[in-house]
């Protein structure tokens, strides 16, 4: 699939495209074999357990509010204005664990499966059928325990 040009607006997902998973909201971005772009928007207490991507080097540009990560192991700090770079097969997961919304552009490359994962998890509230589905989409999520 080749990367359609144009502009996804502010507060809307590319052809106005929205997912819920586990409460959080995501808006694809922009999409293509080569990468895969979408927004996230995390409340305070929402997270995504630690996890590896096998196959895509993944990013985070921190747009409004902060998040703790879990990278590779140690925990670090990403303020608003800051780039993560998570390569592919380090164990990486994401907090928020401060009293304000956190909102964060992601992409990763390749796009793999990752667009049909989050069209799969819509809505899904069911924690063993979403590691199970990921699983199927090269998504690992590693035990609760890695997010100590």
């Amino acid at each position: 699939m080749e990367l359609e040009k144009g502009i996804t607006a502010n507060g809307s997902g590319l052809n106005n495209v929205t997912w819920n998973i586990l409460g959080q909201v995501y808006y694809p971005k922009a999409v293509c074999d080569d990468t895969f772009a979408f927004e996230t928007n995390s409340e305070p207490g929402q997270y995504v357990p630690v996890h590896i991507h096998p196959n895509q080097d993944e990013f985070i540009l921190v747009q409004e509010g902060e998040l703790d990560l879990k990278l590779d192991g140690e925990w670090q700090k990403a303020k608003a204005g800051d780039l993560v770079r998570m390569p592919r097969g380090v164990p990486h997961g994401y907090f928020n664990k401060s009293d304000k919304p956190c909102r964060a552009l992601f992409w990763v490359a390749p796009a793999g499966r990752l667009e049909q994962l989050f069209i799969g998890l819509d809505r899904m509230t069911d924690v063993e059928a979403i590691v199970k589905l990921s699983a199927e989409h090269d998504v690992e999520f590693l035990p609760p325990s890695a997010n100590d």
